[in-house]
């Protein structure tokens, strides 16, 4: 039974990676808000990543990182403080959190860690330029980190496309939304939390041990396909 760190794992995407992981390892969750499950596999520490103290954890064989953000404004409408919340939100809450797992993490057999980016940092997309930036830096500090830290620990990010989760809720907030977005994409849907985690779920596995560095795009053909 491997040893898990959850950053955020009380919401969205994070909840559905934690849901996944309870089911076989022991997850220690990070997060503002509880989680709306018990487990006898699950410990939460009640912290904001950003402004609290992370807990002293000795054990660990995986750190997923999974807060974010969607500050969608167009360019004249978002502040400096929009870019610099979003890039402490995406970058420095991961950094923060590598720095301090990271001695625990080189003491696994098999460490990994992992980071989310999105599909709008290859894809010029209207009104994402402040979320674009941030997550251009979580995809720089992933080729950095996994050159860096190899061949002792993997560190690899997701780059999802639209997800339905509390944080897109505005974005599909309606059926006519919905139905847009799913035409939008060239294999006609967008991403459930559920298959996000299937992903994390490979990437931290022993089947991933010659991955690292790399930035995986869930997109439903959105930034690779022209049809």
């Amino acid at each position: 039974m491997n040893k898990i760190v959850i950053i955020g794992g009380s919401k969205g995407i994070g909840s559905a990676v934690l849901l996944q992981q309870l089911e076989h390892h022991f997850v220690y969750n990070i997060s503002r808000t509880v989680p709306d499950i018990e487990h006898p596999n699950l410990v939460h520490f009640q912290a904001d990543v950003l402004q609290d103290a992370l807990p002293e954890i000795e054990n660990i064989d995986t750190l997923i990182y999974c807060p974010g953000s969607i500050t969608l404004k167009p360019i004249l409408s978002l502040s400096i403080d929009d870019f610099r919340n979003d890039f402490e939100i995406n970058v420095i809450g991961a950094v923060k959190a590598i720095q301090h797992y990271l001695p625990a993490l080189k003491k696994s057999e098999n460490p990994s860690i992992v980071l989310f980016s999105t599909v709008a940092a290859k894809l010029g997309m209207p009104f994402h330029a402040s979320i674009a930036v941030a997550k251009a830096g979580v995809e720089g500090l992933v080729k950095s980190l996994g050159a860096e830290l190899a061949p002792v620990v993997r560190i690899n990010a997701i780059a999802p496309t639209i997800t339905e989760t509390s944080l897109s809720a505005s974005i599909l907030r309606n059926d006519r939304m919905k139905e847009n977005m799913i035409e939008r994409h060239p294999m006609k849907n967008y991403l459930k939390p559920q298959e996000v985690a299937q992903m994390v779920n490979y990437l931290i596995s022993k089947d991933a041990g010659s991955i690292s560095g790399q930035v995986f795009q869930m997109d439903y053909g959105l930034v690779t396909f022209r049809l």
